[in-house]
C-alpha cells in the first residue's frame, strides 16, 4: 500500500497552483461580463432604448430633463420639417450612429448619477453637429450672409438663433 501523501511538493504543484488561478481570473472576468451584460441590457429595456434608434422626436422626451425642450420644438417652425435626428446628428448613416451611441452612453450615465447642469446645456461637439446640420440644411440663405473673410471663422448659426429649434 502507498503512503499517503498530505503535502505535496515538486514541479507539479506551482503549475497547478498557476492553472488554478488562471481559472479563477477567467470564471471572474466571465461573471464581471456576464453582470455588466445583465446591467446593460436592463437598462437599455428600462430606457426604451430601441426608440432611440428611430426618427421619432418622441424619444428624445423619454427622459424628464428634455419634456420642455420637446414642448418647445412642438410650438417652433421646425416642427413641421425636421426630427431631433435631423438637427441634432449628422446625416450620413455612420456619423448618425456613432453620435447616437455617444450621447446615449454619455445621457445614460449623467441621468443615472443625476450628473448633469440644470438646464441641460448642448457640449461643443453637440453644437458643431448642429451648426452642420443648420448650414447643410439652409445653404443658399448661409452662402449670401457668411461674408468671411479667409482667416476667420465663419458665421455661426446657433449664436444668433440659440434656441431656434427650441422656442420658449
Amino acid at each position: 500500500m502507498r503512503p499517503r501523501v498530505l503535502f505535496a511538493t515538486g514541479p507539479k504543484v506551482g503549475r497547478v497552483r498557476k492553472l488554478n488561478a488562471v481559472k479563477l481570473a477567467a470564471f471572474a472576468g466571465l461573471g464581471l461580463l456576464g453582470v455588466g451584460a445583465g446591467v446593460g441590457a436592463y437598462t437599455f429595456i428600462y430606457a426604451e432604448g430601441a426608440s432611440y434608434l428611430t426618427d421619432d422626436a418622441a424619444a428624445c422626451a423619454n427622459c424628464h430633463v428634455m419634456q420642455e425642450q420637446y414642448r418647445a420644438w412642438n410650438r417652433s417652425s421646425h416642427h413641421a420639417v425636421a426630427t431631433c435626428n435631423d438637427c441634432h446628428t449628422p446625416h450620413d448613416f455612420l456619423g448618425k450612429y456613432l453620435v447616437k451611441a455617444r450621447n446615449g452612453y454619455h445621457h445614460s450615465l449623467a441621468f443615472t448619477t443625476g450628473w448633469f447642469h440644470e438646464p441641460i446645456q448642448i457640449t461643443p461637439q453637440n453644437l458643431a453637429v448642429t451648426e452642420a446640420a443648420c448650414r447643410r440644411c439652409h445653404q443658399d440663405i448661409v452662402q449670401a450672409i457668411d461674408t468671411s473673410q479667409p482667416g476667420q471663422p465663419p458665421l455661426s448659426c446657433t449664436r444668433c438663433h440659440p434656441n431656434v429649434g427650441h422656442l420658449h
